[in-house]
């Protein structure tokens, strides 16, 4: 719902109107169930019959802010109702110093690969709001800036690869039991002579076709170790990826055979390289928290879901991925919205 739009309905309501609204939307919000005129009363502790908290629940329902969902006197938000609450009316919480500092704790890089720094992010919001947590992993497509190898234990050795965009990725690899230093120094020093200004595609084409043609001047062993170096990256990670955990936390919701088949074809939207080129369309189309409701959601267009989600930046400021939830449409918005958003910035400050 646009800005301006936003701005008219919400001047266009009084103040008795937006309490009882607000009343409604936050009932929904804790039970999901409809409410009725004398809940609300009670509820608002003001001098205000049933009969008149009634009128100004049809005056919204004429507006297209509320429904009735049977034939019951309750109301309940409709998805517009909630974009222009959540647009309009919402009062943003804030997070608490404790709850900063779980987050950055559980969301810290401590030595770990940026992988696994998205995956723990994401398992970490999906547990917070009782969502679907889901993180867009960013497309490496910027070029190399360093690569070395760093030696972990007998056997093991770490690759690290960092890119111009301050993005820095390791992978484990075994190696033979006691490999000497200066073998490690030499592999790096190889892979950063080959690899810096080229993305990890192109490189690692050149260099294995490099190795199979016996071009390069190495010994046996350091050319084993460049080999496992190149293996380790996959490919998994050049077109980008879409980590999604805590997708039974949408089925705690589920009321109704509809909303199952509703939810399995969420999950079954999430698979789909479409669903990651328009989460990244979605994230660049603005800075900060974005917010998709209900059947509005221009993103997957399926009601009763909606998702809350923030892009996260490198230290050049550039969007490189997004991270949020997705949950029924009663999400508590005032609490997740800052939940996002922070955790957004946890990871942009672990890029570096």
């Amino acid at each position: 719902m646009p800005r301006a739009r936003t701005e008219t309905l919400v001047g266009m309501l009084n103040e008795r109107s937006r309490e009882i609204f607000r009343t409604i939307v936050d009932a929904y919000v804790e039970t999901g169930e409809p409410i009725g005129s004398r809940t609300i009363s009670r509820r608002l502790g003001l001098n205000l019959s049933p009969a008149t908290i009634r009128n100004v629940m049809a005056d919204l329902e004429e507006a297209g802010l509320l429904f009735a969902p049977h034939t019951s006197a309750g109301r309940l938000p409709t998805d517009a109702g909630l974009r222009l609450f959540v647009d309009g009316l919402l009062e943003v919480g804030r997070l608490s110093q404790d709850e900063r500092d779980n987050l950055d704790a559980r969301c810290a890089a401590g030595g770990r690969s940026f992988s696994a720094v998205l995956e723990q992010a994401t398992q970490t919001l999906s547990g917070l709001s009782r969502c679907a947590g889901l993180v867009l992993a960013p497309k490496t497509e910027s070029a190399l800036k360093h690569a070395e190898f760093v030696a972990l234990g007998p056997g093991r050795a770490l690759v690290v690869l960092v890119t111009e965009d301050g993005l820095v990725e390791n992978r484990v690899i075994e190696v033979p039991v006691g490999v000497p230093a200066s073998a490690l120094v030499t592999a790096g020093n190889f892979l950063s002579a080959r690899m810096v200004g080229f993305t990890l595609e192109e490189a690692k084409a050149a260099l294995v076709q490099e190795l199979a043609q016996n071009q390069a001047e190495l010994d046996e062993l350091t050319a084993r170790l460049v080999e496992a170096g190149l293996a380790s990256w996959s490919g998994e990670r050049s077109g980008g990826s879409l980590i999604v955990r805590g997708q039974k936390n949408l089925l705690e919701d589920i009321n109704a055979l509809e909303d199952l088949d509703r939810v399995r074809r969420l999950f079954e939207m999430l698979e789909t390289k479409e669903t990651m080129m328009r989460l990244v369309e979605a994230t660049h189309r603005g800075e900060g928290v974005q917010i998709f409701i209900g059947s509005a959601n221009s993103l997957f267009g399926i009601a009763g879901c909606s998702m809350v989600i923030a892009p996260y930046m490198n230290s050049r400021e550039q969007i490189v991925g997004a991270i949020g939830v997705i949950g029924p449409t009663r999400i508590n918005y005032a609490r997740i919205i800052p939940m996002v958003d922070y955790t957004a910035k946890v990871i942009g400050r672990s890029i570096g």
